[in-house]
């Protein structure tokens, strides 16, 4: 792949993680029952507490990307390095997913019984199948590229 490439995606994916972040520290200051609360009391709201939690799998997942492009561009991507940061990528999807559907469950069952949670649970059951799909186009990849790790060491012990 060419540097620019690289590059690029490097950067869409450093992107992704800087509006992410604007988004979540903004988000909770214009929303809901939040627009009366000070500071203190909007950040500590549990559930706030536990979307902040349940955002770390997501941020690691980023970085482990950016690395491996990083790995890309090195022209080592056929390494046990590259293996292990895909393997790292799909735990982190799943871990995710696993944080969101616990988010979607809490809502259902606790929530008021004047609101309508649809909506929250239409995004829990989207964001949860786009997690599902990338833990497994990670471990398609992983396991595509273990193979390939596999038939390189065994070439060069032939040689």
């Amino acid at each position: 792949m060419k540097r620019g490439s690289i590059l690029f995606l490097q950067g869409f994916i450093v992107l992704i993680g800087i509006v992410t972040l604007a988004i979540m520290i903004r988000l909770p200051l214009t929303e809901g029952r939040a627009v009366n609360l000070d500071l203190f009391s909007i950040y500590s709201d549990p559930f706030i507490l536990y979307g902040y939690a349940a955002s770390i799998p997501f941020f690691i997942a980023l970085y482990k990307a950016f690395k491996l492009l990083g790995y890309i561009g090195q022209n080592i991507a056929f390494s046990l390095n590259s293996v292990r940061t895909l393997r790292s990528i799909k735990h982190c999807a799943i871990v995710l997913s696993i944080f969101i559907v616990m988010a979607g469950l809490y809502i259902r069952i606790f929530h008021d019984k004047d609101d309508d949670p649809a909506g929250f649970l239409a995004m829990c059951i989207v964001t949860t199948l786009v997690s599902l799909v990338v833990a497994t186009t990670a471990a398609v990849f992983e396991k595509i590229l273990q193979n390939a790790v596999d038939m390189k060491s065994e070439n060069d012990l032939t040689i």
